[in-house]
Order: structure tokens, then sequence, then C-alpha cells
């Protein structure tokens, strides 16, 4: 196969944005443990420490004593010194994702980096797995290669839902007071279920999103709806997707054309490799597709067994549920 080395400037660059936006992202869960406040409240004149969540809920601590005082300094600390992490952290990315512009670092294409974005924001990326052609950027940017164009060309996402999770989603959802449709709108906003195939959205560039889902199994919803909103995306069944559901996971911070990064979960290169030759066998398969699966999965072994040995060894069976 032909791999593009993308050359020493761009890999030493690659590895130090990737260091920061990791540890940007340990210093937002730290965050994320000291989000809200505390504040000292009197009732019928005794002070009180309340602990406020972000949707203003409020929890009494405590009348004022050495021990609530204690909580209250430490609280105090633990959020000013995370806030101002994640602060630092975050200017020191947006300067590596400069360099990572100049230095030509990425191509994942802008609409992908903002979806995969917007599921970490949202906290539901724990549900959706990038299965399909896009997962070749992961691979691509754990070896530091860049693969052939015609294997990594797509104009649509296949995100594959673990219905095993459904109820934590719609828990989520409910929470933001939103659908899916609706948040990926708040991505592009042109983006609108095809009327006869709702699990697939798309956009007025006719780039699409579509939302896959295994086979219907004893305790799963059939047919499934992401949320209660009506006009939301209804999941579709994906022949063997079970395959997917339950292979190891891989993940890699992917680059894209502006430099921008996120963090993109797929599935083990093996076990791609295993469902597109699965895929390329099929005897409905359209036969324009049927060669693009073989050579997806001619690639991603080959680029296992050059630059990836480590991956070669791993189990067939999932790694957790």
């Amino acid at each position: 196969m032909d791999f593009q080395d993308i050359g020493d400037d761009a890999r030493r660059q690659y590895i130090d944005a990737r260091a920061t936006f990791e540890a940007l992202e340990a210093a937002e869960v730290q965050a994320a443990g000291v989000r809200g406040g505390m504040y000292w409240k009197t009732v019928n004149g005794v002070e009180y420490l309340v602990r406020t969540s972000t949707r203003n809920a409020q929890k009494s601590l405590g009348a004022r004593s050495p021990e609530t005082e204690a909580i209250h300094a430490g609280f105090v600390q633990r959020k000013e010194e995370a806030e101002g992490r994640v602060k630092d952290l975050g200017e020191a990315l947006a300067r590596h994702q400069r360099m990572n512009r100049a230095l030509f670092v990425g191509r994942v294409p802008t609409i992908v980096i903002d979806i995969l974005d917007m599921l970490q924001r949202a906290d539901i990326a724990e549900h959706f797995t990038v299965v399909g052609t896009h997962a070749l950027y992961a691979y691509e940017a754990a070896a530091g290669v860049r693969l052939q164009s015609a294997a990594v060309a797509t104009r649509d996402v296949d995100l594959l839902w673990d219905t095993r999770k459904r109820f934590r989603l719609a828990t989520q959802l409910k929470r933001l007071d939103s659908s899916m449709l609706a948040l990926l709108r708040k991505v592009d906003k042109t983006f609108a279920l095809i009327a006869d195939q709702r699990y697939t959205a798309v956009n007025s560039k006719g780039f699409e999103v579509d939302i896959l889902r295994r086979e219907a199994q004893e305790h799963d919803p059939h047919p499934a709806q992401l949320s209660d909103d009506e006009d939301d995306f209804w999941a579709v069944q994906a022949h063997n997707a079970e395959q997917l559901v339950s292979a190891p996971r891989f993940s890699a911070v992917v680059v894209g054309t502006t430099g921008h990064m996120a963090r993109m979960n797929t599935v083990h290169p093996l076990a791609f490799v295993r469902f597109k030759r699965w895929l390329a066998q099929r005897p409905d398969r359209d036969p324009l597709k049927s060669g693009r699966d073989s050579l997806q999965a001619d690639t991603v072994e080959e680029l296992v067994r050059d630059y990836l040995p480590q991956l070669a060894d791993a189990p067939r069976d999932a790694t957790r549920p």
C-alpha cells in the first residue's frame, strides 16, 4: 500500500498537540467535579454551608463549624485550581491547533471534528462508535501516516449506537432538554432527516450522518428512536453490527484540516478488517462498494503490520461492555 509519511515536523507537532489535548481532557474531568458552587446561607440566625449544582439544585452540608469551613475552603481552592488549569491548557491547545494547520498535520473534514466535539461536550460520546470509512482517520493518526485518498473518500459518517445503554442516553438527552437531531443542528443548522430514511440526516452541502444499531435482540426495542422527540433519529439495524458492538475499542486524537482536534472512538483496527472482509464478500453488496471494502481491509491490515505491530495480537472479543 502507498502510505505517505507525514514528516518529522508534523509528527513532533502531533505528539505535542496530542499531549496537550489529553491533559486538557483530564483537567476538564477534574473541573467537572467542582462544577456549581458553595455559599453560606443564614436560616433562623444560623449559617449553613450550601452546595449548589449547575442546575441550581441545593444541598445543605451542615451548620457553620471548623469542619464545614474546611470543606468550603478546600472546595474554593480546588475549583480555582481546576478552572485555572483548564484555562491555561485551553490557551496552549489553541496555539497547538494553529501550528497543526501551519504544518498540515491533519486532514479530517471539519464537519466530522465538530460532530465529535459536540458528542463530547454533550456528554454522550460513550454511546456512539465511529464505524465505516471515517474510522480510518483514527488508525492513520495513531500510525503517523496518510492513507490512500481512495480509501478515505466518503461524504457520510456512520455512528453506531449502543442500544445496551439506551436508558442512559435517554436520561442525558432529557437532562439537556434536547434530541440527537437538535444537537446535530448546533453543529450545522441545515441538518434535516431524510423523510423515508429517518436514520440519516443530511446538511445543505450533502454531508450525511447515519445512526446505526445492531440487529434487535431479546431486550432491544424495535424500532428504536434515540429520544422521546418525535422528530428525532430512528436508528437502522445494520447486518452483523453485533460484531462491531462487541469488538475491542480503539480511540485516537484526530486533527482536522483547520488544525482543530477531537477524540474519535472507534473499533480495534483488526475488528474493522474482519468486518470489511465480511462485508465485501456479501453476495448482495454493491460491487462498487465491495471493491472499496476490500481496499480498506487490505490497507488497515497492512497498516497494523507495518506501523502498529503492538495491535497485531488483539483479542477477538470485547474488552468492555
